[in-house]
């Protein structure tokens, strides 16, 4: 997923989705945020083997999206792991039904500890 291009196509789809969303991004430097998504997937990753700094970062991660701080309703996490996968499916010519489980399998633990903080 770090092809060049990937991430961007993903905030144009995830833009795309929803008023919502356009509204809680327009003033949001999205260099950062790219590196900032980036960062997330692998630790994400990483945490799934149960890595203390990867969870603690996950930890903070879920605090600053929390209903104290940005507060990103947790309903949000679902348009956006479907435009991920929308992006993947683009930009990976192998990706498939197949890949696709794979992947929300994979993020589905961060995504949930993200609800469960919010």
């Amino acid at each position: 997923m770090t092809e060049p291009g990937f991430l961007e196509r993903f905030y144009e789809l995830f833009l795309d989705s929803s008023e919502e969303v356009r509204e809680r991004f327009k003033n949001t430097n999205f260099e950062r945020q790219r590196r900032a998504l980036s960062s997330s997937l692998v630790l994400m990753i990483l945490a799934l083997d149960g890595g203390a700094p990867a969870r603690t970062y996950m930890d903070q991660v879920a605090a600053r999206h929390s209903r104290d701080d940005l507060d990103v309703p947790p309903r949000m996490y679902d348009d956006r792991l479907d435009c991920l996968m929308l992006a993947a499916r683009e930009f990976d010519p192998q990706f498939d039904d197949a890949l696709e489980q794979d992947w929300r399998s994979t993020l589905a633990e961060g995504i949930a500890l993200m609800r469960a903080r919010y």
